[in-house]
């Protein structure tokens, strides 16, 4: 088995839709997949079908269903704010604990050839009352891949992310520049090149948001 954190430089910068990239093209080379995203915020069950959940359920092949949902984020949470805000809203109280005592069984048991678990926001984001993402990746201990996204300051983010993770001992598989969609974001080509020339070795990927067979090379 192999498992990979797949996390972000930033909020809403493409995490999930490159996890289904990956997800797919492993699936064409013949791979057994499976996914966790333990916790998501801004879910209505009414939008399950296009909601964090429910895009990584269908890039895994699977049919949507309430026991499918439960698998694969059993921490959902209605309000689109960090996952400990939401929370609290609901009269909860997220802890690294109740996240940690998700993602460990299923690291455990899991038998596919590859399991991306997706985290919420980014790296440094607040992902519990006493843990970011940073923190539940740490307790986790798995490679990463990091999506940046090429909107102007995703430079700076996508580095900054980078540096972040290095310097805490978490190794990094590659990186993932989500193209913006903005039309007046800085050039997609440069801001890639850009990110590359200081990415210390690490590979970026450039990833248009019409065109997912960049996910194949991290496989």
């Amino acid at each position: 088995m192999r498992a990979v954190f797949i996390a972000g430089s930033h909020t809403d910068v493409g995490k999930t839709w490159a996890a289904c990239a990956l997800l797919k093209a492993a699936r064409v080379k013949g791979l057994s997949v499976a996914a966790l995203k333990p916790v998501v915020t801004g879910y209505l069950p009414s939008t399950a079908v296009t909601s964090d959940p429910g895009r990584l359920i269908a890039a895994l092949g699977g049919d949507l269903s309430v026991e499918a949902l439960e698998a694969m984020s059993p921490l959902r949470f209605e309000a689109a704010l960090s996952p400990p805000m939401a929370a609290r809203l609901e009269g909860l109280s997220l802890t690294l604990a109740d996240l940690l005592t998700v993602c460990r069984p299923v690291l455990a048991a899991q038998t596919a050839d590859l399991l991306l678990v997706e985290g919420a926001g980014g790296v440094m984001s607040p992902m519990a009352e006493d843990a970011t993402g940073l923190d539940l990746q740490l307790a986790l201990g798995l490679p990463t891949i990091l999506v940046g996204g090429s909107y102007l300051g995703g430079v700076s983010h996508t580095l900054t992310a980078l540096e972040v993770l290095r310097s805490r001992g978490l190794a990094v598989l590659g990186i993932v520049i989500s193209q913006t969609a903005d039309p007046d974001a800085p050039d997609f080509p440069q801001t890639v090149a850009a990110i590359a020339q200081f990415a210390g070795g690490v590979p970026v990927l450039a990833a248009p948001r019409d065109d997912e067979t960049w996910a194949s090379a991290l496989l």
